[in-house]
Parts: structure tokens; C-alpha cells; sequence
């Protein structure tokens, strides 16, 4: 099975002093499931981790991707999809909207978030997420 990941998380795991790494850590060792996330989601990912915690941590993100802990989807009609899902859920940004249309792609309602906007958003197939770590 696979989890698809949002900026957010990462960025969780990345900052020791979050409120939230100890639950995100906590979850990814309970995870044995490909994780993945989308471009979109890798570049706020990128330009969040170093306004919060510079570059040396931003390439400390980036070796994780250079090892696989994380894989990057994208297919041809990604941006279209995302387009879409955007559309249908006015405030919802591009980088979220290319999760739920990657969620579709890869067969999985699991996403690991803090963002409590997933459960207002339902899969492309009208599925609810299962919010990791919330639902765990």
C-alpha cells in the first residue's frame, strides 16, 4: 500500500522543536508503505524547509529524496487533474489539490498530514482520507 505525503509532515520531521515531530516520527517507524508525494508538494516542501530551518536542513531533505525514503509522482495528465480538484474547492491550493489527484493515481486514501483541510476533501474516487497520524 502506499501513503502519500504532504509538505507538512516532512517539514514535522525535519523540525525537531515542532509540537508535532515526536507523532510524526512516531508514525513514519509504524509506516512499512512506499511514501509519495507530488512535485507541487516537493517544491513547498523545499521553500518551507529552508525559510524554517536554512539550507543545511533543506539538503538534509534532499538527500532523503536522493535515497528513496520518499518517491515523487507526476503523470501526464497530473497537472489537469490537479487543475480540476482545484477548481472544485475554491481556497485549495495547487500543492494540496496534486495530492488528492496523486492519492487517486496511486489507489490509496491514506495521506500523512497534520493539514486538517484532508477532511474536508474527499479522494477523486469520493473516498474520506484516513489522516495519518490522526486516524491511526
Amino acid at each position: 500500500m502506499t501513503v502519500v505525503v504532504d509538505s507538512g509532515f516532512v517539514l514535522a520531521l525535519a523540525r525537531r522543536r515542532d509540537p508535532r515531530h515526536a507523532e510524526a516520527v512516531g508514525i513514519l517507524a509504524e509506516l512499512d508503505e512506499d511514501l509519495v508525494t507530488s512535485p507541487l508538494a516537493l517544491a513547498d516542501l523545499d521553500r518551507s524547509v529552508a525559510d524554517a530551518l536554512g539550507d543545511e536542513a533543506r539538503h538534509a531533505v534532499w538527500r532523503d529524496f536522493e535515497r528513496g525514503a520518499y518517491a515523487v509522482r507526476w503523470w501526464a495528465d497530473a497537472l489537469k487533474e490537479t487543475l480540476a480538484i482545484a477548481g472544485d474547492h475554491p481556497g485549495l491550493g495547487l500543492a494540496t489539490a496534486s495530492l488528492v489527484a496523486l492519492a487517486g493515481r496511486v489507489n490509496t486514501r491514506r495521506v500523512a498530514t497534520f493539514d486538517e483541510q484532508f477532511r474536508t476533501l474527499t479522494t477523486p474516487d469520493g473516498e474520506a482520507f484516513v489522516v495519518l497520524p490522526a486516524d491511526r
